[in-house]
């Protein structure tokens, strides 16, 4: 492809922020192309201090700490993307960005290893008791002994939710000869030998080891609580690396220190610190064979830097093809480019008559459509213009002018 595939706006006029410690290979990503304003902030920033952050902002890239208000979004007149260096995208306002006609993207395959190969790890510690013969052995007590100890081999894994991690899980476990069943409620073509269950009870009272692997709805806010816990087979594991609201801890502490439950791993909490070194509580402190870990399920060298790759390939995609696969707010778009043409961006409200309003608008001045791409969810459409080179700026402006536009730029 030519030169002309760069962005018509100067690079070094567009400012790229990365918050949380993002992945030098993000950060190198840009500054290899060209883009010389990228600033780098090791943490996250509170909503007073990212609505001053963000005045000038064309790129916004955070982790999981980062709350993107709607105030925030006010704040930000200039900015194209967001990237959610992460699995998830609950820590932005969707249906704000949306509306601002401002594009979000996220990571949802890239640390899916790193998760399964923690809980695995976790399974094994927790149902060998290693983590009380640890303790044990820190405080100068030999605890060597067999009673309550058992292997993997045999024993029945239960998935709740068989998605992108799940799954993965289910075949790491199969490899080390555990029987697995799940549940999900969408239908899921098992992978191996899993078997898929009709009910979240089901699951919980076959399972030996039971893992979380659900998003956070108000679905899912104490999914697993003092009356599901109750069913869950006597002495078997709980293991929440999903989202800190879908247990609750209260009822966990209780059935763990009455036995109904012989070992937890927990990773995610309802309430998690701003920064390292803040003080954290958990009514699971101090409980007997519980591991609990700073939410790390993806925080290994390998996914940060998947991670990284991923989503900044999204961001640089949309900044300089218009390319929008992989957006949660707007519709997604993959095209080639055209190398005899400028191209516009069009955003703006789904309502009808304004492709009809666009056509017309540049018909009117005589202005010829190279190629037009257009798609819609139910708030927003997502127009691509490719416009004979000779008259791109003034479609450009009337463009701006056409009723429900929500934001517009050359790309090309």
């Amino acid at each position: 492809m030519s030169k002309q595939a760069d962005t018509s706006y100067p690079k070094e006029k567009i400012n790229i922020l990365f918050l949380e410690n993002i992945s030098d290979k993000a950060v190198q990503r840009f500054k290899d192309n060209g883009y010389t304003n990228v600033k780098k902030i090791a943490g996250a920033l509170s909503e007073e201090e990212l609505i001053a952050a963000v005045k000038d902002v064309h790129l916004l890239g955070i982790r999981s700490k980062t709350q993107v208000t709607e105030k925030v979004l006010n704040a930000a007149a200039k900015l194209q993307a967001i990237g959610c260096f992460c699995i998830g995208t609950n820590q932005v306002n969707l249906k704000a960005a949306t509306k601002k006609g401002v594009v979000v993207f996220n990571a949802p395959y890239s640390n899916t290893r790193s998760v399964a190969e923690l809980v695995i790890g976790a399974s094994v510690m927790l149902i060998r008791r290693i983590v009380d013969k640890n303790k044990a052995a820190h405080e100068g007590i030999w605890m060597k002994e067999a009673k309550g100890s058992f292997e993997l081999r045999g024993k029945t894994l239960g998935l709740i939710g068989y998605g992108n991690i799940g799954s993965q899980l289910s075949v790491l476990a199969e490899a080390l000869g555990m029987k697995v069943i799940f549940y999900d409620t969408e239908t899921k073509l098992p992978l191996g030998n899993a078997n898929s269950c009709k009910s979240l009870r089901e699951v919980v009272s076959k399972a030996d080891i039971i893992s979380l692997h659900v998003p956070e709805t108000p679905q899912t806010k104490n999914l697993i609580n003092k009356t599901n816990l109750k069913f869950f087979k006597q002495g078997s594991i709980l293991i929440n690396y999903a989202r800190g609201e879908v247990v609750d801890l209260d009822a966990l502490a209780k059935s763990l220190k009455e036995g109904q439950l012989s070992g937890a791993a927990i990773d995610v909490y309802p309430w998690e610190p701003e920064k390292n070194g803040d003080k954290f509580t958990t009514p699971l402190q101090g409980l007997s064979n519980v591991i609990l870990t700073p939410h790390i399920g993806g925080s290994t060298e390998e996914a940060q830097q998947n991670i990284g790759e991923d989503v900044s390939t999204k961001l640089f995609q949309y900044l300089e093809r218009g390319i929008t696969n992989g957006s949660h707010t707007i519709p997604s778009i993959g095209l080639p480019p055209i190398e005899t043409a400028h191209r516009i961006l069009h955003i703006h409200k789904n309502v009808p008559g304004v492709l009809s309003a666009i056509n017309s608008t540049l018909a009117s001045h005589k202005i010829n459509i190279v190629g037009q791409y257009l798609k819609t969810n139910d708030e927003i459409g997502y127009a691509v213009l490719d416009i004979d080179k000779k008259l791109s700026k003034q479609a450009l402006e009337l463009l701006k002018e056409v009723k429900e536009t929500i934001k517009v730029r050359m790309l090309y």
